[in-house]
């Protein structure tokens, strides 16, 4: 039987850090009778010398986890397999696990968390009376088939690994081509049932009858022993492992594969630095750690298994939730793997005195937990998009918040720095340094150059000039320290906070309290202008400066506590005059049409605040009445009045129920916004809508769009859809965190609407956070 599969590997194309895809295929065949059934887009059952009737294979495929948790890549069970002499139930679950932080979860030590492994396992059950002997064969090619293997070199060569009573045998695929060199070992654990044998080399750009016929001869392969010759130059090399499992009467057998990724050395783009990926902190950096990855892995997968499934457990077991809700929740985490991750160990020596002297704990974090980074969308390729990151950062602080403060760390060192090259910005056409002193870059740098060193790789706008950027770190500051109280992370991160805060200051130039936009498309929403004060950035200024005022009076500094107290106050008198209109706040205070749009994000100060303890009684900074009901406004026509309420809620709506067409990103939805929008719903008691607008997203994705795996940045009501594999729908985790927060703080609701779908989770947040990956 050949099951076609992909597997994401973490940064095997010569641009370090960019995601990469894998191809293979596993065979299987029942060596007692000669049967086989491949199945592909279109499935045959091939018996001895003869066609069978059946045109296609009855499998489900069932992803009901991803990589991003550990848990599984995909699920094949098969219902009723086209294997009708002998009777055999198959079923396949590969535990894929394709990079070191999207495997990592709140019960994983770091350890594995860093691994870059996956194990695919196969039960096989005889339903027939008599024995049998079945064979799985997993191929592999060395390399990606591109241009970085042209040049030849590749070669292959068997392994055993005896450790601890456990035996590991496969092989290992070396590709030495600089820069980036790595290993891949595709290897199978021997059991006392179980033969491993294997084929070092053949063409996988031929038909495969020479591994076939080796395979039908009596289920097995040669094993030749030694290594490979070396690929010529333009000629493709694969090998292939295959385990044999005796399976008695009525009996079962597992079978286990592995295959482990060394790539310890990296460079990116520019090829100025070398860095070493944080596994290496384990399993050493000489890039020979294939077999021992391969031997770890499948031996410790069922531990993972089981500590994934009690992390995972609390939900899927909540009959209140809907199972949409479950999938994208967990789902949705792809991306941590796929996103172009790369997780770093951080040289102590690499870290400049001269900026880190004041942060005390950011040298033995950076040290202790190292630097992450993942892209903003796999065709928007910049690390840590920070104006986007703001709405995904609700997956890492809640899952891996030692990377959530580890990545705040990088982006307050980036904000003291300045780069004073000039250069000129698409959009206006302007000269403007590449990164100025105390403002928030727009991200880490791009992995065709060399991020870190070299930040803001974005050039369409200059973004020193955007307002939402400094606020935005603002608010995950607060956020972030609320939900892991470290005291430590505020002291460090307050002198920044100051400084960025300052350097807003000057957008408030009527000294209302209250910021103003540039008359341009200033903010994450890039294509849409916004001109004076607005909903969006002003509610972000507003809900910075509440936070402010929280950090002034945690850190013991009374002028600036009165400060801010004073521009919060002339600041929320001038937000409600000018933008509420008795519904919703309007977009902006220009004299455009547009100004009255009804804008999807209008809330999304106030989403933070909710999320980090602040936003209602003595903290209120917005009126609740007025939240709830632009919330109810957006719901009325962002979400019920647009595509009759089946596809989320989109950004702009126009008060007479016309979606906003004054630029490509009012008309669209944003997943992540949606997301995130979804949860200010739940965090204000309209659970029953905030489920009906996120559904609408998973709905078209996932299933009208055929989108899994690479949810989109955004998408319109024709079904047109933009920058697949995304980073802002990790937003999703802010609708769990809202359900945490609202069943910590009410008993069981009923799920009427009005009143909110209940949430049965026994989650707290604190209990989600509290030691997420133990060493």
């Amino acid at each position: 039987m050949v099951v076609p599969w992909v597997a994401s590997g973490e940064a095997l194309s010569p641009e370090a850090g960019e995601a990469s895809f894998v191809a293979g295929s596993l065979i299987l065949e029942c060596t007692s009778t000669g049967q086989s059934l491949l199945t592909n887009s279109q499935c045959a059952c091939v018996g001895k010398g003869r066609l069978c009737t059946s045109k296609c294979c009855p499998w489900s495929a069932q992803v009901s986890c991803t990589a991003g948790t550990g848990a599984c890549v995909g699920t094949l069970h098969s219902t009723t397999p086209s294997i009708h002499e002998p009777g055999l139930s198959i079923s396949f679950l590969a535990r894929m696990s394709p990079s070191p932080a999207a495997r990592s979860h709140p019960s994983c030590p770091m350890t594995t968390s860093s691994l870059p492994v996956g194990v695919f396992v196969w039960d096989v059950e005889n339903e027939g009376d008599e024995a049998l002997d079945v064979s799985i064969m997993f191929s592999m090619r060395n390399g990606l088939g591109d241009g970085d293997d042209t040049p030849g070199g590749l070669w292959n060569e068997p392994f055993c690994l005896e450790r601890d009573g456990e035996t590991v045998r496969g092989l290992l695929l070396h590709h030495p081509t600089l820069p980036n060199p790595y290993t891949m070992a595709v290897a199978a654990r021997l059991t006392v049932d179980t033969t491993i044998t294997h084929i070092t080399a053949f063409d996988p750009d031929s038909t495969g009858q020479q591994v076939w016929q080796d395979l039908l001869q009596d289920g097995q392969l040669d094993s030749p022993a030694g290594p490979s010759s070396p690929s010529q130059k333009g000629e493709g090399i694969a090998g292939a492992v295959c385990v044999t499992g005796k399976l008695p009467p009525r009996g079962r057998c597992r079978l286990e594969f592995s295959l482990a990724w060394d790539m310890p050395r990296i460079m990116f783009g520019a090829k100025g630095k070398v860095y070493y990926r944080r596994y290496t902190r384990f399993f050493g950096s000489g890039g020979d750690a294939a077999p021992a990855l391969s031997h770890y892995a499948l031996c410790q997968y069922p531990d993972w298994e089981e500590r994934i499934s009690a992390w995972q457990s609390p939900v899927l077991d909540d009959r209140s939730l809907p199972a949409w809700y479950k999938s994208a929740l967990f789902n949705e985490l792809y991306f941590l793997a796929d996103g172009g991750t790369i997780w770093l160990e951080v040289p102590e020596d690499s870290l400049l005195e001269e900026l880190a002297g004041n942060m005390r704990q950011l040298r033995p974090l950076l040290t202790e937990y190292g630097r992450f980074g993942y892209l903003e969308g796999q065709e928007y390729r910049m690390y840590n998009t920070y104006d986007v990151h703001f709405y995904a950062s609700f997956a890492l602080i809640m899952l891996w918040p030692k990377l959530e403060l580890s990545l705040q760390y990088d982006m307050a060192l980036a904000t003291l720095r300045e780069d004073l090259t000039w250069r000129r910005y698409l959009m206006s056409g302007v000269m403007a340094p590449v990164k100025r002193r105390n403002v928030i870059p727009h991200d880490i740098g791009d992995p065709d150059d060399e991020p870190w060193l070299r930040v803001n790789a974005y050039v369409i706008h200059d973004t020193a000039d955007w307002k939402d950027l400094n606020l935005k770190f603002v608010l995950q500051v607060y956020r972030d320290y609320f939900l892991t109280g470290d005291k430590g992370f505020l002291r460090d991160m307050w002198p920044v906070c100051l400084a960025v805060m300052e350097s807003e200051m000057k957008f408030d130039k009527d000294q209302d309290g209250l910021i103003e936009n540039g008359g341009y498309a200033d903010q994450t929403y890039d294509a849409w202008v916004t001109t004076g004060p607005s909903a969006y950035c002003g509610g972000l200024w507003l809900a910075a400066v509440a936070m402010m005022v929280q950090m002034a009076a945690l850190c013991g500094t009374q002028d600036v506590q009165d400060k801010f107290s004073s521009i919060l106050t002339r600041g929320q008198e001038a937000y409600e005059r000018l933008l509420w209109n008795g519904r919703y706040y309007n977009y902006d205070c220009s004299c455009q049409p547009q100004s009255c749009s009804i804008m999807s994000d209008q809330c999304a100060g106030q989403w933070f605040l909710r999320a980090s303890g602040l936003g209602e009684g003595e903290t209120e900074v917005f009126p609740t009445p007025h939240v709830i009901r632009a919330l109810q406004t957006i719901f009325e026509f962002n979400v019920k009045a647009f595509a009759g309420g089946a596809m989320g809620a989109v950004n702009g709506m126009q008060p007479h129920g016309v979606p906003d067409r004054s630029s490509v990103q009012s008309d669209e939805v944003w997943v992540g916004v949606v997301y995130g929008l979804a949860a200010t719903m739940i965090q204000e008691g309209l659970t029953w809508e905030g489920f009906q607008t996120a559904e609408g997203c998973y709905r078209t994705v996932w299933e009208r769009l055929g989108l899994a795996f690479q949810t989109p940045e955004a998408y319109c009501q024709q079904r047109v859809f933009r920058s697949l594999a995304y980073m802002r729908p990790l937003s999703i985790w802010a609708m769990q965190l809202a359900l945490q927060q609202q069943h910590k703080k009410t008993s069981r609701p009923t799920a009427e609407q009005g009143t909110g779908l209940s949430t049965g989770s026994k989650l707290r947040p604190k209990e989600t956070m509290a030691n997420p990956s133990p060493e």
